[in-house]
């Protein structure tokens, strides 16, 4: 009888997630094709794993999953771009500037 039997977990709390290709590949392109692009570590939350925010010069950004903090460092180094810990450094201000020119001009972007 299953009644009491304790199902084991699909994946161990705290334990990352395997990279997805397609993310990485988005990120490589958005990285090739905008300057000044830089990285951004967001931490794990109850609601979201891990993500690297990237951020071009002109305030321009995008955001995907990654494996681990760990995996956003290499991931960055490997492209020679660098990476900040968004829990100590906060957001720049071209993103914000870049969002608010967004909201008033949606038919631009």
């Amino acid at each position: 009888m299953g009644l009491f039997r304790r199902r084991k977990p699909t994946r161990a709390v705290g334990q990352d997630r395997v990279v997805d290709r397609a993310d990485l590949e988005h990120l490589e392109s958005f990285v090739r094709t905008r300057r000044g692009v830089e990285a951004y570590i967001e931490p794990r939350t109850t609601v979201t794993e891990t993500t690297v925010i990237l951020i071009a010069d002109d305030g321009e950004w995008t955001r995907r999953r990654i494996d681990s903090p760990d995996g956003a460092r290499r991931f960055a180094h490997r492209l020679g771009i660098p990476i900040y810990d968004v829990r100590l450094m906060g957001y720049p201000q071209r993103m914000r500037d870049f969002n608010e020119r967004r909201k008033r001009r949606p038919e631009l972007y």
